[in-house]
């Protein structure tokens, strides 16, 4: 019972049309094939996990004998019944690696022998099995198109499906297109990889594809290939590094770009599609034979022989002519490169020194500006200093002159000061009457004589001397004089105001 669960798979396999059509691609290309019959299983086995009841009533039934079936007839509209689409159709998810990119220029397939009155609509629906089409174009005077699916494994699979397929008459034709954006990059440096590659060229316009081909131990072998989306990028990358020099890494040898050579060596050439003219039936009355010695084919077989050799000999000389000129120019760069990179290193080192000394220049003069700043600075301290001790030195020396006039100066004698006293009160009692209607000068002179002695006042508090004592009248005429009165005292004048007569008794 296990072993017939395992071979359900199989069976499954051999009933799917669409699968059939499939495996037969293992007889072109052994590759394809398998990542095909791969996808296949897997759809395979998702519809026996949505099928579990009717597949364990075939694992128990008796298994018959495995038969190999020919493959259904295709409609001449080239279109085939929706239950055996369903195959290839479930998830396309399976048949897009991780990373891969669609519709691009490796999955767009050239389609030849089509009838002349095809229309795009019949084209989208020929391939509408393999998911769907972004681009259809068909010329229909020539009697081909082209097509490009979503990703390049469902372009293999739809070409091992329809190519030589029937329709209306003729038989389809398909192969892949010409890549005619692609590029070839030559003297790679050693360590540049797939993703550096596409980043370096993507300057140039949208990468659809970078390889760096190696070898069989997977060492770089200087070469690459570059697919832009269009020929303007194309274009553009291969005028720019034919005039320039584009550098990859710090290995200062530049790339080549040239347009990729187009190969297939897939296909091939068949036989039937040689140009089966006079010359091709005059090449071909003979067999694949060796020649015999001594005859004519011989002589010049071997001339031929010499040729080859000879062109092999003078490559492999040019070859190492030119391997060592490269190692000489490698030695002479490297020498070149050390010699650079301690002039550098020179002019780096001459460029911070004169950077240190003009900071240390820079640093000199903000010190000596903010030394200046601060003697400045000091000085109108030291200004405003002495203006403010002599303001108040100033202020002090008013203070003492205000009190030294509001107050007698204790260093004169008593009897000085009362003399002072006496006659100015003197002189303001004799003469009230008589400076109310004069001019009095304001910087008279004090009197002289025995009346400087009297106290202020003292002269209104006692009666006058008799006359007779004052004989003479010289200390009088100067009052006298200023009051415009005749000299002696004026006793009997009636102006005056004088207090009471009488002395006060405290």
């Amino acid at each position: 019972m296990a072993g017939q669960r395992e071979r359900g798979p199989e069976e499954q396999v051999a009933r799917v049309p669409a699968a059939r059509a499939v495996l037969s691609g293992l007889l072109r290309g052994e590759e394809a094939a398998i990542r095909i019959e791969t996808c296949v299983r897997h759809q395979v086995n998702k519809m026996q996990g949505n099928k579990g009841f009717n597949m364990e009533k075939q694992n128990h039934a008796p298994r018959k004998q495995h038969q190999q079936h020919p493959p259904p007839a295709i409609p001449a509209n080239g279109q085939q019944n929706n239950s055996q689409n369903e195959g290839l159709t479930i998830d396309l998810k399976n048949f897009r690696k991780p990373g891969e990119k669609t519709f691009t220029q490796r999955s767009r397939l050239f389609v030849g022998n089509l009838p002349p009155d095809i229309t795009e609509e019949e084209m989208r629906k020929l391939f509408e099995k393999y998911g769907k089409a972004g681009e259809v174009f068909i010329h229909k005077d020539k009697g081909f198109g082209f097509i490009r699916l979503e990703t390049r494994t469902l372009a293999e699979i739809a070409k091992v499906e329809l190519d030589n397929m029937p329709l209306r008459g003729k038989q389809l034709r398909v192969r892949f297109a010409c890549h005619s954006a692609s590029l070839t990059v030559r003297n790679l440096p050693q360590f540049v990889s797939n993703e550096l590659l596409e980043e370096a060229f993507s300057v140039f316009g949208q990468v659809e594809r970078a390889v760096v081909i190696v070898d069989d131990r997977g060492r770089s072998s200087g070469k690459g290939i570059v697919e832009f989306s269009g020929k303007p990028a194309a274009r553009k990358a291969l005028d720019r590094c034919s005039d320039g020099s584009f550098l990859l890494t710090t290995f200062p040898r530049p790339v080549t770009v040239e347009p990729m050579d187009q190969y297939d060596d897939e296909e091939g050439l068949p036989e039937k599609l040689v140009i089966k003219n006079q010359q091709y039936h005059k090449e071909r009355e003979q067999p694949p034979r060796f020649a015999q010695p001594g005859s004519f084919e011989y002589e010049y077989a071997m001339r031929w022989k010499a040729l080859i050799e000879m062109e092999k000999q003078q490559q492999e000389q040019v070859d190492r002519n030119i391997k060592e000129a490269r190692e000489k120019l490698e030695m002479e760069m490297e020498a070149a490169r050390h010699e650079h990179q301690v002039m550098l290193m020179r002019q780096d080192l001459m460029r911070r020194q004169e950077e240190l000394r003009r900071m240390e220049e820079l640093h000199n003069q903000e010190v000596q500006k903010r030394k200046q700043l601060e003697l400045r600075q000091e000085e109108e301290r030291r200004r405003r200093e002495e203006e403010m001790r002599r303001q108040q030195e100033e202020m002090m020396r008013r203070q003492q002159e205000g009190f030294k006039g509001n107050f007698p100066d204790a260093r004169e004698p008593p009897d000085m000061r009362m003399g002072q006293m006496g006659m100015g009160g003197t002189i303001g009692m004799n003469n009230r009457g008589a400076m109310g209607g004069t001019n009095v000068p304001a910087a008279a002179p004090p009197a002289t004589g025995p009346g400087a002695m009297i106290p202020d006042g003292a002269m209104g508090m006692t009666p006058p001397p008799p006359a007779d004592r004052f004989g003479q009248g010289g200390a009088m005429e100067g009052l006298g004089a200023m009051g415009g009165n005749p000299p002696a005292f004026n006793r009997g004048n009636p102006g005056g105001d004088f207090g009471p007569n009488k002395r006060r008794r405290y």
